[in-house]
């Protein structure tokens, strides 16, 4: 059986390269699509990803600012800064990365985020309108997942997918999309019974579970294709990668595999955003 490696760097370059052009078109009219992003507290791992972001940004020619507020920050004082950024109309995308200090409500946050700047997909609106079938911006990772079955013709339509994981911004969503596009879809969990016996019957298994080589290949049958949303510590997915590999006929690394892509869409959101916004103000002209 022939196996096919789902790099996501590949489809990552080839998103950029077409962003890169957008972007400058943008600014040739006066736009420069921007991302602002808050961080609230000092852990290492988030400081690490918010100035990812941040650098991938710059490299396609976007403007990124970021806003550092400290650990004793209230919920009061993080919305005022969310709705500060509202009103800005340089700034046409906004994430909060998770997860804020246990004394903020993150999710009274992540709704005060104007809907035409949720370029992280975190607000109910939008993940009721990507369940609908008609949402902008759906959850970066769903997303990403969802351009890798577009980009390597993946066939979604009548197929059974089962996606391991239900959480707001991944496994739920990402069920959604997948429905929308066709497919017979079953959403897993850790309450879920006889986990092994479902995945056997899979044509397309979504790891997104959050434990450390969770799903084995003796689970899987022939010739399933996996993407592998997990990223754990030791650079390790959520599926064993080995054990998988035996039985797919196409499978995600990790690292290498969905994370790349679920960054550039962000900034592909944000683009959007932007252009989106160029578009209101021709026609209010």
């Amino acid at each position: 059986m022939e196996k096919q490696l789902l790099d996501g760097h590949v489809v990552s370059k080839e998103i950029r390269d077409d962003l890169k052009n957008r972007v400058f078109k943008l600014k040739e009219q006066g736009i420069t699509p921007c991302l602002a992003t808050i961080l609230v507290g000092d852990n290492s791992s988030s400081e690490t990803y918010v100035k990812m972001k941040g650098n991938a940004c710059e490299k396609i020619g976007m403007k990124s600012i970021r806003i550092h507020l400290p650990e004793q920050t209230t919920t009061e004082e993080l919305l005022e800064q969310i709705q500060r950024l509202n009103d800005d109309t340089n700034v046409h995308g906004i994430l909060l990365q998770h997860p804020v200090p246990e004394h903020i409500d993150e999710r009274l946050a992540f709704e005060t985020i104007s809907l035409e700047k949720d370029v992280d997909g975190v607000t109910s609106a939008g993940y009721g309108q990507t369940a609908l079938g008609f949402g902008k911006f759906p959850s970066c990772t769903p997303a990403a997942i969802m351009e890798m079955i577009h980009h390597y013709q993946i066939k979604v339509s009548g197929k059974f997918a089962v996606v391991v994981g239900r959480s707001p911004i991944l496994g739920k969503p990402v069920s959604a999309m997948l429905l929308n596009e066709d497919a017979t879809v079953t959403t897993c969990h850790s309450y879920t019974e006889n986990l092994p016996s479902i995945l056997k019957q899979a044509d397309i298994v979504i790891a997104a579970v959050g434990k450390p080589n969770f799903i084995k290949g003796e689970w899987l049958k022939e010739g399933v294709i996996v993407l592998d949303a997990g990223y754990n510590k030791g650079n390790v997915g959520d599926v064993d990668f080995d054990s998988c590999y035996q039985k797919a006929s196409a499978i995600t690394p990790v690292p290498g595999g969905v994370g790349p892509v679920t960054i550039t869409m962000l900034l592909k959101q944000t683009v959007i955003a932007a252009e989106e916004k160029l578009n209101t103000m021709n026609q209010i002209a």
